[in-house]
């Protein structure tokens, strides 16, 4: 095929219907609605039919610096001359240690060991494997299951599904194809009495038996489980309970690393260090796939084998880790605690009119995540539909309507997400009536 037919352009209704015939999307059959995008930048979409939209989702929850910085840009350019990709097997490079040192000192200096794969599905399935090997290498080969709570998400990879909540999440349709692990109780939402927080642990607690090989949480903030929030407090009582029974404590910040919540981690600032922590998404600020699986020196010396048994082809990709490196210098620099100061201004200050409106069962916000829960399902396709008209674009799902949007922006950015997610509210309250 020639260069000029390989980059020939493709009319939006050739787009849309080849998507519909051959391409699956998340979660979706095959030919439902999706709509074209042409061009990215700041914090906007540009739909191939013109219309701009505000990507209220930070494209799920990782272009945190908006689409195309140009520093992003920059380091990708400058590295893509030199090596866009390498084995990583054997062999190592800059991107890589440059990358390896930012993540150290912003987690405090106390992790020992990064490990890179590609997804924040797949983060997770590296840190169950150091959790298994670190059993196995402590001599508890009869520790094979994992301890968690309900309404989490890991991922959509095997033993990821597997820790997520059985029931109410994305995985049910499974059920006995996944490895069976034990679940709590949902926790206790955010501003839960000390007495409620303290049952509730003395609960977890008594879930650990001699088959738990580490627990494992998404901490402070429930992403696709539910978009649930609970209290720092209670991911310290569970780093206590791991303490006592010698068990890991693995923390999943794929969603909430890197400032969404306020707080650079949810974990370490908070005072709370983790055995092993996984983060992804805003790693690279959107700008392309990359994770990362972070352990303790304890653990990486206790596991057996010592080599954590899994290779992706992609493993530290240089160009990504370039860009990650320059995302993590930008979050280093501190601007995004302002960013997502005003945000969280603006998002109470926008979605707590929306508190007792028909419909409406809950309104929360932290940092720059801002949620509406519905007291039903919501229409998918009318509710974002009507926060297009007013040029926002979100992605609904079960009950709720929530934005998490990029750290750029400004207020009337931030008032105008409010404004679409109200539009969406009251879409959704005349579809069902």
């Amino acid at each position: 095929m020639k260069g000029a037919e390989v980059g020939q352009q493709i009319a939006p209704e050739q787009i849309a219907a080849i998507d519909a015939a051959h391409i699956w999307h998340p979660y979706a059959e095959p030919g439902l609605f999706t709509y074209p995008v042409a061009s990215t930048g700041g914090a906007y979409l540009t739909l191939e039919d013109g219309r701009t939209l505000i990507d209220a989702m930070s494209s799920w929850w990782a272009a945190i610096h908006g689409h195309g910085h140009p520093r992003l840009v920059d380091a990708a350019k400058a590295q893509i001359d030199r090596m866009s990709h390498v084995m990583f097997g054997g062999l190592t490079h800059a991107p890589a240690a440059r990358l390896t040192q930012q993540l150290l000192k912003l987690t405090g200096g106390h992790f020992n060991q990064v490990f890179y794969s590609d997804s924040g599905s797949v983060a997770v399935e590296v840190a169950m494997k150091m959790a298994l090997q670190y059993a196995r290498g402590t001599g508890h080969p009869e520790r094979t299951k994992f301890l968690t709570w309900r309404s989490g998400y890991h991922g959509d990879t095997f033993a990821t599904m597997s820790v997520c909540d059985p029931n109410g999440g994305m995985h049910a349709f499974w059920g006995s194809a996944l490895q069976s692990q034990v679940f709590a109780p949902a926790p206790p939402v955010t501003g839960a009495s000390t007495s409620k927080r303290s049952s509730y642990l003395e609960e977890f607690a008594s879930l650990i038996t001699d088959e738990i090989a580490a627990v494992i949480i998404e901490p402070v903030v429930q992403g696709a489980g539910g978009m649930r929030f609970h209290d720092p407090e209670l991911v310290q009582g569970l780093r206590e309970l791991c303490d006592g029974a010698g068990l890991p404590l693995i923390a999943d910040e794929i969603a909430t690393g890197f400032g969404r919540t306020g707080k650079l981690f949810t974990t370490v600032s908070n005072g709370v260090v983790p055995d092993i922590l996984c983060v992804g998404k805003a790693l690279t600020g959107g700008f392309t796939t990359q994770a990362a699986t972070l352990a303790t020196e304890r653990i990486a010396a206790g596991m057996q084998p010592r080599a954590l048994m899994h290779g992706p082809t992609f493993m530290a990709n240089p160009l990504a880790c370039a860009v990650a490196a320059e995302s993590l210098a930008m979050i280093a620099e501190g601007e995004w605690e302002q960013q997502v100061a005003a945000i969280e201004r603006g998002l109470e200050r926008g979605l707590g009119q929306l508190r007792g409106a028909p419909g409406v069962a809950d309104v929360r916000v932290l940092g720059a995540i801002g949620v509406v829960e519905m007291d039903r399902d919501v229409p998918m396709r009318e509710t974002t539909e009507a926060a297009m008209a007013r040029g926002v674009w979100i992605r609904p799902f079960g009950r709720l309507i929530y934005t998490m949007p990029p750290y750029i922006c400004t207020e009337d950015e931030v008032a105008k997400i409010c404004g679409g997610i109200a539009a969406a509210v009251d879409a959704a309250g005349r579809v069902e009536a």
